[in-house]
């Protein structure tokens, strides 16, 4: 047993009988500890040898680490000189792209905050997180913006552009600027204008929450320095050339937390495809030789059944580990993906939206091979099991609701103090309505989402052990199993 600041810790598990919390077995990261820092310049601090940060998939542009953070500033200085300010919020409604992440890091450099929204959501759905949200502008592409003068029409549009088209006279939009002209001014100099602390608000990402209707998750600079430390710190991203391909879409905390921010800090590439497309995905692989591939295990299931026909067609050689996140994986699809792809180490993690994509993870095949794990529990992150019922902590391989407390867990839920107080309690422990164990060896094992049990004849039969068998058949591509 291990003694960590007089509490006798299982070393195996991680466990402590005396308060019944499960300890995370990873090694602790330093976090600042300077109470006036933006995940921005975090981020722009951060010593590297990596050159070109972004590369779009389609058009083959570049973008270099020096042209990002030129752009990042040129562009605040237009949204503090269009009079944006600390807690004023700003809306992104755009697929994937090379210009997402510096619209991200220029606003959060002000102390501005980022609300991000899906170019799949109907105009209803964007009108309604306007109305939650309150921004003061909206930056969109051209493809897009009918979408949202139709959510919206008095708000204030900028224009994401290549610089090349106009699209500016098909609608009434009230568009004052656009990106391309922004990104031409010459940065004032000085990054922070406000003095942005580590806990103001950087983030609003919306979520269906633990439970049911869709809300606004709060996330601190703070928050977003220990997500970018961690994904740093689990890749080991400070160790040679790294080159991520980006299929995840940013405006979700996966895609926010990997591609828009976490890998710029140690110098690696993302290459960006605007859409996911798998013949585009592998072409894209082997002409810029990537090393990471991040997915959700659907992609991972197409990849294991078109095998044969990929590995004629692609040279795949590059590629070093595949991350998979969203869902646990099957026995069957991490032997399988290890059979078809023997070079290529399957990695996974667990995370939500309210603990900024951190969680648990796998960080080798060892460790990916206790089949059905959502891994350790990350750095400097605590785990409760509590019984639903009874509210009481219960023990190592019992199963109940997941608790977790990190330096990564939200503020809470924007203006909604009754689903903050009902999913973070007193003490910081945020409920995450999964149900999970945690074995001996301290790896997490989700059975299912808490609201989702399927009771039958007093037999709890949790719908994703159903949709793991499904996917088993050589027949089905994907499925869900509901009550």
């Amino acid at each position: 047993m291990a003694d960590n600041n007089n509490l006798t810790i299982d070393p195996r598990s991680g466990f402590c009988k005396s308060n019944s919390v499960f300890y995370s077995k990873r090694k602790p990261i330093p976090l600042p500890l300077t109470d006036f820092l933006d995940v921005t310049t975090f981020i722009s601090s951060r010593p590297h040898h990596g050159k070109t940060a972004f590369i779009d998939a389609a058009t083959g542009r570049h973008l270099s680490f020096k042209d990002l953070w030129k752009a990042v500033d040129s562009v605040s200085t237009c949204l503090y000189d269009m009079g944006i300010r600390k807690g004023h919020v700003i809306l992104l409604l755009s697929p994937n792209s090379i210009f997402f992440p510096i619209v991200c890091l220029s606003v959060m450099s002000l102390g501005a905050v980022i609300t991000t929204t899906n170019p799949l959501n109907t105009p209803r759905e964007i009108a309604k997180q306007i109305a939650n949200s309150k921004p003061s502008l909206a930056f969109t592409t051209p493809e897009l913006l009918a979408k949202l003068t139709e959510s919206n029409s008095n708000l204030t549009i900028i224009l994401i552009d290549d610089g090349i088209t106009d699209a500016s006279t098909k609608t009434n939009a009230k568009i004052v600027t656009t990106l391309s002209e922004m990104v031409k001014k010459e940065p004032s100099g000085i990054r922070v204008r406000e003095q942005v602390n580590q806990d103001d608000t950087a983030t609003l990402l919306y979520s269906s929450g633990t439970t049911g209707e869709s809300k606004g998750v709060v996330s601190s600079h703070k928050n977003l320095i220990a997500m970018v430390q961690t994904i740093v710190e689990r890749f080991r991203l400070n160790e040679g050339d790294h080159k991520f391909i980006c299929t995840v879409p940013m405006f979700h905390i996966y895609g926010l937390a990997a591609f828009a921010t976490g890998i710029l800090a140690a110098g690696s590439t993302v290459i960006v495809l605007s859409k996911f497309e798998m013949g585009e995905m592998l072409s894209t692989i082997v002409k810029y030789r990537a090393t990471y591939l991040p997915l959700v295990p659907p992609i991972l299931v197409a990849l294991i059944n078109g095998a044969d026909q990929i590995r004629e067609r692609y040279d795949l050689s590059s590629l070093n580990f595949v991350l998979s996140g969203g869902a646990p994986l099957s026995k069957e699809m991490v032997e399988g993906f290890s059979e078809k792809y023997p070079g290529v180490t399957i990695l996974q993690g667990y995370g939500l939206t309210e603990s900024a994509g951190i969680g648990a993870s796998t960080d080798t095949l060892e460790e990916s091979r206790r089949y059905g794990t959502a891994g350790l529990l990350s750095p400097n992150t605590e785990a409760k099991i509590v019984d639903p019922e009874s509210g009481k902590a219960l023990l190592v391989n019992q199963t109940g609701e997941l608790w977790l407390r990190a330096p990564s867990v939200m503020k809470g839920y924007f203006s909604n103090a009754e689903a903050t107080s009902s999913t973070i309690d007193s003490e910081g422990w945020l409920r995450t309505g999964d149900l999970c164990y945690i074995d001996d060896d301290g790896f997490i094992f989700v059975v299912d989402r808490l609201k989702e049990l399927i009771k039958y004849k007093g037999y709890q039969v949790p719908p994703a052990e159903l949709e793991a068998l499904l996917l088993t058949h050589p027949e089905i591509s994907d499925a869900a199993v509901i009550p």
